[in-house]
Formats: C-alpha cells, structure tokens, sequence
C-alpha cells in the first residue's frame, strides 16, 4: 500500500486518555495530499503542564466535538491508509484508550509505522525528538500543534522513503 495517514494527537492531562486535538496528514506517491485538524472536546479537565504545552484548555474546545462525533469524520481517513506516528506508541495508545472508553467499535488491529523508530535504525547517533528531525530535515514545525507535528510526521517520513527505506521493514502491528 502506498498510502500512509501520519496523525498526532494531543492531549487535555497526564492520563493520556483523551484527545484535546488531532491533526492528520495523508502522504500518497510520496507527496501530502490530504490534511485534517480538529480540536476535540475530552470531556475530562485539563493540566495546567498540558495546557502550557499544547496552549489548549477549556474554553478552547467549547463547541468542539467530542471522540465519538469526531470519529464519524475522521474514521474513513484513518482506515485508508498504514498509520504513522512519531513516537506511535504514544498516539496509538491514546487511540486506543478513546476508543475503548467511549465503546466505539473499530479494527482490533492496525498495521503502522513509528518514525522514531524508522529514524533510529536510518540514522542512529543522532536525536529523534520532533523538533530535532524537522531541524535536521528542514521543516517547519509548531511544536505540540497536532496539525503541525502530523505534517512534520508526514514530511519525516517521505524523507525516509526518498532516502531508499523499505517500510515493510518497519511495518508493526498495534492493537486497538
């Protein structure tokens, strides 16, 4: 498949249970063709560190949607596609956790790919924090701004395939 969905997430507290927003960035032929963002409604309070971090709280989301709205939209994006996140196991896990938690059926398997992990076998002795790679790379990025890091994900990972890397090489398996 030759169609990758690179999303990133944030989060309202330390839980990691909810999203606060979502950003999405669809890579086909080795270009970005399609992009999403939301702000998400997490019906849980927010941290003062996430919000300090993320610049989201609780007013920003009044009138947001909350997951389940949100998934009608957003799931035919997210099927479409080998999921891809830096760091997956962060983004994966709070996917994860929203789906479960608000009883929303899905895949109970996911095939993705995690650019951190990509980049530390391409490029080991280097640093694979976000900021890092898109300081590396030459992307622009708004740092824990779900539509920015999504699109930095996405950008990341076309380096990666215009470099030669093989994502069967990388492909995991995360449970949902």
């Amino acid at each position: 498949m030759n169609r990758y969905i690179a999303f990133d997430v944030e989060t309202p507290n330390r839980y990691n249970s909810r999203m606060s927003a979502i950003g999405i960035a669809v890579v086909e032929d080795g270009r970005i063709t399609d992009s999403f963002y939301s702000l998400v409604d997490p019906e849980q309070p927010f941290d003062w560190f996430n919000t300090q971090l993320t610049g989201i709280d609780s007013l920003a989301v009044q009138g947001a949607p909350t997951f389940p709205e949100l998934w009608n939209r957003i799931e035919p994006i997210m099927a479409s596609g080998i999921l891809v996140a830096h760091n997956a196991s962060f983004d994966m896990g709070v996917l994860k956790k929203c789906l479960r938690d608000y009883g929303v059926p899905w895949q109970p398997q996911v095939k993705g790919l995690c650019t951190v992990l990509m980049g530390r076998r391409l490029l080991p002795g280097i640093s694979h924090r976000l900021n890092d790679m898109c300081a590396y790379y030459g992307i622009d990025l708004t740092h824990h701004r779900a539509d920015s890091d999504s699109r930095a994900c996405a950008e990341i990972l076309i380096r990666y395939l215009e470099s030669g890397a093989e994502p069967s090489r990388f492909l995991r398996t995360y449970s949902l």
